[in-house]
């Protein structure tokens, strides 16, 4: 049956008009405030808009990030009384950082997929001992180029567990050459799928940072990974996030600390 001819231009107006609209929605930004109530020493509070829709990076991760120079996609101003403020941040999902004085710095998190297709799971997805247990086993009985390879958090659902990991080398490196005394340090995530009954890690990962500095001063660092920073969903409304900051030897908390 023929389509009428006005009724085919409405829907080829419609089908254009769709990635205009879907650029005009994506462009809606609100203002992001953050209450620290009566912290002090805050330095900086930035986010993080790590991954598209699909779950992958926005942009490279840079291989010589330096620890006390966050690369935020937004810094907030601070607004005084412990607010921290950001205008006009577009709609999203953010993770936050905040850096203190005395070298410390505390950073939210989302589990990205790590292969296509995989749904997005919240900083506070759930993960059986069991399951726990056989990860974190398989990972300390693998072989890796850094000498500390630490599972800091695990989550996900009864197919896929994937884990927020640590990895530091500060054994003599190639990048002596470079930097003596050169100590090297990474974040990702990792990913392990269940299949009749065993569990299996994916070769491929999700980099969130990597970091090069002396080693010396790296073991002086502080910086731990709070589920109360990460995938912070901002729509067009204005939203405020209370955070009250926890001492640095919280042991609820995992990271790098002092060593």
């Amino acid at each position: 049956m023929a389509i009428a001819r006005p009724f085919r231009l409405l829907v080829c107006i419609l089908i254009l008009g769709l990635p205009m609209f879907a650029e005009h929605a994506s462009a809606r930004a609100a203002e992001l405030t953050v209450d620290l109530g009566a912290a002090r020493g805050v330095k900086l509070v930035g986010v993080f808009n790590r991954w598209d829709q699909d779950g992958n990076p926005r942009r490279p991760v840079n291989p010589k990030a330096k620890i006390d120079q966050p690369e935020v996609d937004a810094a907030a101003a601070d607004a005084g009384s412990g607010r921290w403020v950001f205008q006009d941040l577009p709609a999203g999902k953010y993770d936050l950082v905040i850096l203190l004085d005395g070298k410390v710095r505390l950073e939210g998190w989302t589990y990205a997929p790590v292969l296509e297709f995989d749904p997005f799971f919240p900083p506070d997805a759930p993960a059986s001992d069991e399951v726990r247990q056989i990860v974190t086993k398989d990972i300390a009985g693998s072989r890796h180029y850094e000498n500390k390879v630490v599972p800091l958090y695990l989550g996900g659902d009864e197919k896929t567990v994937r884990v927020l990991m640590m990895l530091l080398r500060d054994l003599p490196t190639s990048f002596e050459r470079e930097m003596p005394g050169a100590a090297t340090l990474r974040f990702e995530i990792w990913q392990y799928d269940g299949k009749y009954g065993a569990w299996t890690k994916q070769r491929r990962t999700r980099v969130l940072h990597r970091v090069i500095m002396p080693r010396d001063e790296l073991r002086q660092w502080t910086w731990l990974w709070d589920l109360k920073l990460g995938g912070i969903e901002l729509g067009s409304s204005p939203k405020t996030v209370k955070y009250d900051l926890p001492s640095p030897s919280d042991q609820a908390l995992k990271g790098l600390r002092p060593y």
